[in-house]
């Protein structure tokens, strides 16, 4: 037997042996999940963050789930949740798709070279192929991500790199991620405070007003637009007109136009792309979050050529922008299913017809409940906007909440909602009275008229001044006080 053969032979043997062993002796993640049952929570608090458990604990969300499939979560007790929180949106095609398990098995099974760093490998250009022919033709580069934040990192650096300018502007209430450039470009408070100083160059206009962009970028300084189509924090919606003139505006500038679709892109809103709404052609845009497929962290950040030669502008350039896991092959096999699970099941139709069956069914609340101030969005992406009564009695109790933590009524809405009715949804934003839901694209009208209903009783009891609802705020007030102490 010659040396090469017998060297062959010596290693499938041995990997043949490897396997055996593991399967005989090694992991066992049943094991494990039987070991440490129902120790999530506590776990959790003693080795990552107990100040979290403390807040699910507060507000009855402490639930040990054991599995999901669809719009819907099941607990260690057989309950069944209505998911229209759906991961922040990452669960657009319902948890555990088949097709998407399917392909990453075939992915596994297949024993993809995965990483080799240097190389060029096949998947992540089939990928990039195929998501650029779901956007618009000035579209021509892809670069993979793990996260929607390090999409925008990756935004913020090949807008200066193509403009040579600094300065980037955001909007108020934006939110672009959590690491230091999607940080600095953070339109609320709430996540800045304690991390500053902030990366220089990033300045804050009003979402929606024109002026203050307007000014800005008449000094033919600043590098890019970042701005949200759909805000998440809160659902704030700008006009047709207002997008129609910043993108003009961009032009004339010689500024860059970064839209970020982490949370609007792959059909929440009814339209593959929130931008086309507005009939918007971005420079760049982010994505991330539903490109997932609920598996795989996977982001992008698309853009021309123009702009990505700036970066990749020679050889001894190559790799001047990279990440380590950016075009793992399990993530491009999530991509490529996830897509064209999209265009299969017609998912973006049925995102636009839900939300339109959505939007009749609870449009009669608003005339209903005083309370209930304003419905809005597009698609499947929908806030509830919560304000100051007319009628005394509900108006002293609403202003004592406020009084005691602003923006404590909208989670006098997301409670019950969930312990009542068993449905998880959000408060939109920090120090607002704006909850939002965000439901799996596969849903329908079973789906709409049960939210529609627990909805429904949820503010019927809170506009008879039950004590369902003001013991709930009382729970929670609690559990904020302890929280500082």
């Amino acid at each position: 037997m010659a040396h090469n053969d017998s060297l062959k032979y010596t290693v499938k043997s041995t990997y043949r042996k490897t396997e055996k062993v593991v399967h005989e002796m090694g992991f066992d993640l049943q094991s494990i999940l039987s070991q440490y049952d129902k120790q999530n929570f506590s776990l959790y608090s003693e080795y990552i963050n107990p100040q979290l458990v403390r807040v699910l604990r507060s507000i009855g969300f402490d639930k040990f789930y054991t599995h999901g499939r669809g719009a819907y979560l099941y607990d260690a007790d057989g309950n069944e949740y209505l998911d229209f929180l759906s991961g922040f949106g990452v669960f657009a095609l319902g948890r555990s798709h088949p097709a998407i398990k399917k392909a990453l098995h075939e992915a596994l099974d297949a024993d993809l070279p995965s990483l080799i760093q240097l190389d060029a490998a096949l998947l992540p250009g089939v990928a990039a192929k195929t998501l650029l022919e779901h956007c618009h033709e000035g579209m021509q580069r892809v670069f993979f991500t793990n996260s929607g934040a390090e999409s925008v990192e990756a935004a913020i650096k090949f807008a200066r790199a193509a403009t040579q300018r600094e300065k980037i502007l955001y909007a108020d209430h934006a939110f672009h991620g959590l690491t230091y450039g999607a940080l600095s470009a953070n339109g609320g408070q709430d996540f800045k405070t304690g991390f500053g100083p902030f990366l220089p160059g990033f300045t804050q206009v009003p979402f929606g007003d024109i002026k203050f962009v307007a000014t800005e970028l008449k000094k033919k300084d600043v590098a890019a637009v970042l701005l949200e189509p759909i805000q998440g924090k809160g659902v704030n919606m700008a006009s047709l007109e207002y997008f129609s003139e910043l993108s003009a505006l961009c032009k004339e500038a010689g500024t860059l136009l970064i839209i970020d679709e982490v949370q609007t892109g792959l059909g929440r809103t009814g339209k593959l792309w929130a931008h086309e709404h507005y009939g918007l052609h971005p420079d760049i845009i982010t994505v991330s979050k539903a490109l997932s497929g609920g598996f795989m962290p996977v982001g992008a950040m698309i853009c021309s050529k123009e702009i990505s030669n700036s970066v990749y502008s020679s050889m001894d350039r190559a790799v001047v922008h990279s990440s380590t896991f950016k075009n793992n092959q399990l993530a491009m096999v999530a991509v490529l299913a996830t897509l064209n699970t999209i265009t299969e099941e017609n998912l973006v139709e049925n995102a636009r017809l839900t939300g339109l069956a959505f939007e009749k069914a609870l449009a009669p609340l608003v005339e209903k409940y005083e309370l209930l101030q304003e419905v809005r969005g597009l698609g499947l992406m929908i806030g509830f906007e919560f304000g100051k009564p007319k009628s005394f009695a509900l108006k002293t109790k609403f202003q004592l909440l406020e009084k005691a933590r602003t923006g404590l009524f909208s989670q006098l809405i997301v409670g019950p909602l969930f312990t009542r009715h068993k449905i998880l949804t959000q408060v939109a934003g920090d120090a607002m009275n704006v909850v939002k839901i965000l439901p799996p694209l596969v849903v329908g009208q079973k789906e709409v008229d049960r939210f529609t209903e627990a909805l429904d009783d949820v503010l019927s009891i809170a506009h008879k001044g039950n004590r369902l609802i003001f013991d709930f705020s009382s729970t929670l007030l609690k559990g904020t006080l302890k929280s500082k102490k």
